[in-house]
């Protein structure tokens, strides 16, 4: 703090009193600061273990302006669940009008705070001050996350109370500011889930269910958080292509409710009456939504039982919630697909430390077409591959004898690598395939494989050209990495289909809302999904050397640590089943990196490893 009023300087506490005895952390909102200049250092409390409890300081008596700033921006990186204390430091006007659920601004370091002073005079009633930082997301009121840049500059302006002396802050930013490293310690992503509505899944006799990633704050009871938005259903990017079994209106009957498994982790949630007419098979879709999301975010709910009207609606427990609806997370491929030293397509038991494989029954594993690159279908019965030379597209079943389906798909560009990308399958069983002619970029789409390709819609506004593609096991998502110039980005846009009256009875297929999720790499050169919302990315940071990292959806980035360090890395694979390893093809040949341990090399002369997908 500033000098004592009365004269003579006090000792000043810490920024955070910390009680490790109850993992609590008292935010001070005193941090040492001058009545006039730059405020800076308000990058609130260092990085805590994510057990421990954070709860702000209210103002204390004849708090400068600068402490009422700091205190201010403190409160807002508390575990305080509605900003209680954070409005002690505003007027009750604007406590009445300030909405901090409206959105959440991140910064690459705390907020500074550049003072403004009326006239000059010390004595002043009235104070502006302007947040500054270079911004690096944004959470919106659905809590869903988004990538920004460029600097921030937000007015804030005190008030200095006539009768009681007290400094307040009378014009608050808007929503909640902190830096990065708060937002890591006070916010956790997870996925909650919707069914898709334009995927018939060819695996499986059921719907596809979606994950749609969120924001929470960690410590402030994120399991009723996490119903809250579920019931509120999805956000505005994947709204289009998914939705929910919850009736319209739906939500939790008592809005001050804390949800907690029981003592045999099963969650009872009761629903106000828009649910209370719902039919048998409709509940369990509910509950499986609510499973899925749960189950997520903590391993203690084994089940889950709806409430509503005065009854027990359905219960759930996972084995009857994966016979509801599918998700690519559990769904485990049987075989690591490659080119072998014939450039002929092989395999592997996927979920052995096998190293001998075999190659494929069929002509892309029989024949003699040699292959650049390859992929298989998700239920592991067709395969497509692109000729080295990659002009040519070849299809084929995973049967003995089984001959190539007759294809349309050729490539005018001048290089191989102009040619056409490497091929990847979605969920319905059909093919996509990027053309990269310069003269003729084109995204393809080859109903069950076989027939003359759908050029897929894309936003006007793409820039560059698609260098590869992956759909998501879902079906209404796909990862593109897009080359514009010296450098390539990973795309993530979500897949639209609808009935195209020009085209008879063929669907158009369509893109939409492209958004970034490598907003640090400039140059991509390998991706494949990873998870349900997440993908494994090789690319480099500019003027870096080349990483492996995770990425989410969203363009965040999980918790936990990226893969283990691999040299020359020139693409890699994953299954959107975690259990199973990550693989890829280097210098070394193709190797895999098991849970938990070193890369391991499994070919020698081996290229394009790939799981179904």
């Amino acid at each position: 703090m500033g000098a004592d009023r009365e004269g003579g300087a006090r000792r000043r506490p810490g920024r955070a009193a910390v009680y490790a005895a109850c993992g609590v952390v008292l935010l001070a909102g005193c941090a040492s600061m001058p009545d006039s200049g730059d405020l800076r250092g308000v990058e609130s409390t260092p990085r805590q273990d994510t057990q421990v409890r954070v709860f702000a300081m209210p103002p204390h008596e004849d708090a400068s302006s600068s402490e009422i700033v700091s205190g201010f921006l403190e409160a807002l990186t508390s575990d305080d669940p509605n900003y209680e204390i954070a409005r002690k430091y505003l007027t009750p006007e604007a406590s009445d009008k300030w909405r901090p659920l409206l959105s959440t601004t991140v910064l690459d370091d705390g907020p500074g705070a550049e003072p403004e002073r009326v006239g000059g005079r010390e004595e002043a009633d009235s104070l502006s001050y302007t947040l500054t930082g270079t911004r690096v997301a944004t959470i919106d009121a659905q809590q869903s996350y988004a990538s920004a840049s460029g600097d921030y500059r937000e007015p804030m302006h005190l008030t200095r109370d006539k009768k009681t002396k007290q400094w307040r802050i009378d014009v608050p930013p808007r929503g909640v500011v902190m830096g990065k490293s708060d937002f890591q310690r006070n916010y956790l992503s997870v996925d909650k889930y919707y069914f898709a509505t334009n995927t018939t899944l060819r695996t499986s006799p059921h719907t596809a269910a979606v994950a749609d990633p969120v924001y929470v704050r960690r410590n402030v009871d994120p399991v009723t958080q996490m119903v809250r938005s579920l019931l509120a259903g999805p956000t505005r990017w994947l709204d289009p292509v998914v939705r929910s079994s919850f009736p319209t209106g739906t939500a939790l009957k008592n809005n001050a409710t804390s949800l907690t498994p029981n003592d045999q982790n099963i969650l009872t949630v009761s629903l106000n009456d828009k649910a209370a007419r719902v039919g048998l098979a409709q509940c369990n879709e509910m509950a499986a939504q609510l499973l899925f999301t749960l189950q997520n975010l903590t391993p203690t709910v084994d089940e889950v039982e709806l409430k509503a009207g005065g009854r027990q609606l359905c219960a759930l427990n996972e084995s009857e919630a994966e016979a509801v609806a599918a998700r690519g997370s559990v769904q485990r491929a049987d075989y690591l697909y490659f080119l072998d030293a014939k450039h002929h397509l092989a395999r592997l038991a996927a979920a052995t430390d096998d190293t001998q494989p075999d190659p494929v029954p069929g002509a892309l594993g029989e024949g003699d077409v040699q292959l650049g690159s390859v992929a298989v279908s998700r239920d592991e019965d067709m395969a497509a591959g692109v000729g080295r030379d990659g002009k040519e597209l070849y299809v084929g079943a995973l049967v003995s004898g089984g001959p190539l389906a007759e294809q349309e798909v050729t490539s005018a560009g001048p290089t191989a690598d102009e040619r056409l990308s490497v091929p990847s399958w979605d969920a319905q069983g059909d093919l996509w395939v990027a053309d990269r002619d310069p003269d003729n970029p084109r995204l393809l789409l080859l109903k069950e494989g076989v027939g003359e390709p759908l050029v897929v819609k894309t936003p006007p506004g793409l820039e560059g050209r698609i260098e590869s593609v992956r759909v998501a096991a879902d079906g209404v998502r796909i990862a593109l990495v897009v080359q514009q110039g010296d450098k390539s980005s990973l795309l993530v846009g979500r897949i639209e289909r609808s009935e195209d009256g020009k085209a008879g009875d063929r669907s158009a297929v369509s893109v939409h809302e492209l958004r970034s999720a490598t907003p640090q790499l400039e140059e991509v050169t390998a991706m494949s999904w990873a998870g349900d919302s997440r993908l494994v990315v090789v690319g480099r940071e500019q003027g870096g050397v080349q990483t492996m990292r995770y990425v989410q959806v969203d363009g965040s980035t999980p918790e936990g640590p990226a893969p283990a360090s691999l040299s020359g890395v020139k693409e890699v694979t994953a299954s959107e089943d975690a259990r199973l390893p990550l693989v890829g093809y280097s210098e070394d040949g193709i190797v895999r990196l098991p849970s938990g341990a070193q890369w391991e090399k499994v070919v020698t002369d081996g290229t394009a490893p790939v799981y179904p997908g």
